[in-house]
């Protein structure tokens, strides 16, 4: 599947600003970036480089007055998303040491919290991939997915409480669930082929039988043409930028996913 993928942003800035931005996917063994555009207006030094979880990173001072950023690019990705019902559970001492931190409890996901749910969730379901769908469709089923509905960042306490939010607090729940019994979680963000209403998105990677799979408790069905741009412990880590002043608003921002082929 090739897909095109766009993210427009058009900021006011009052004083010049230092910004980190996370807009670039990179390729991996899930997805190609055959072509790239990345434009500022006005034009300004941009600095890039990965940061410690392989995401792409780009620093730059915001002039004051209008400043916007067009980023746009060529995709080829899977058409198919893979799910294993046998994928196993990995035990502590046998993953990766770089997968160990997303076994903790991170700021919007706070797993030593959630054990009994979690355990109640699941069930006597097998342990490893059978254990997760139980845990994405549980947060599918009992937390309302309402695009637009909380603008400041919520925790998984605060999520499970409220019982609606947008797609990273749904996931975040869901990371969460999926850590309280050992099961390595991640959120990812990026975007997503025919979501509704278009946006930039977030879902979640759990890790089992080696390697990780893709959920999404957003959508009644896994959908395919996913495009990462970052992955981290929560939202904490894959925010498309952080500002590093009070003289920034961000206008406008415009997302747009087409079907090449």
């Amino acid at each position: 599947m090739k897909l095109s993928v766009s993210c427009d942003l058009h900021f006011q800035i009052d004083d010049p600003t230092a910004l980190i931005l996370m807009l670039r996917p990179v390729s991996n063994a899930q997805q190609w970036i055959a072509q790239s555009s990345y434009v500022v207006e006005p034009a300004v030094q941009i600095t890039e480089s990965h940061d410690c979880y392989g995401n792409c990173c780009q620093r730059l001072i915001a002039p004051q007055g209008e400043f916007s950023i067009h980023t746009a690019f060529e995709v080829i990705t899977a058409s198919v998303i893979d799910n294993a019902a046998t994928a196993y559970f990995v035990e502590i001492q046998n993953l990766p040491d770089q997968v160990l931190l997303y076994l903790l409890p991170s700021r919007y996901c706070e797993s030593d919290r959630f054990g009994d749910l979690a355990r109640e969730v699941v069930g006597d379901a097998q342990p490893g991939y059978d254990q997760v769908k139980k845990i994405n469709d549980w947060v599918h089923q009992s937390i309302r997915y309402i695009p637009g509905s909380s603008d400041s960042p919520l925790s998984a306490v605060e999520v499970n409480h409220q019982g609606y939010g947008v797609c990273k607090d749904l996931a975040q729940l869901a990371i969460t669930l999926c850590r309280s019994i050992s099961i390595p979680a991640r959120l990812a963000a990026g975007y997503l082929y025919q979501l509704e209403p278009m946006d930039l998105h977030a879902w979640f990677e759990a890790y089992i039988g080696d390697r990780w799979y893709v959920f999404d408790p957003t959508q009644n069905s896994l959908q395919d043409g996913r495009v990462v741009i970052a992955v981290g412990r929560d939202a904490a880590d894959v925010s498309i930028f952080h500002q590093f002043g009070v003289g920034c608003v961000l206008n406008s921002m415009d997302v747009r996913v087409n079907l090449l082929s």
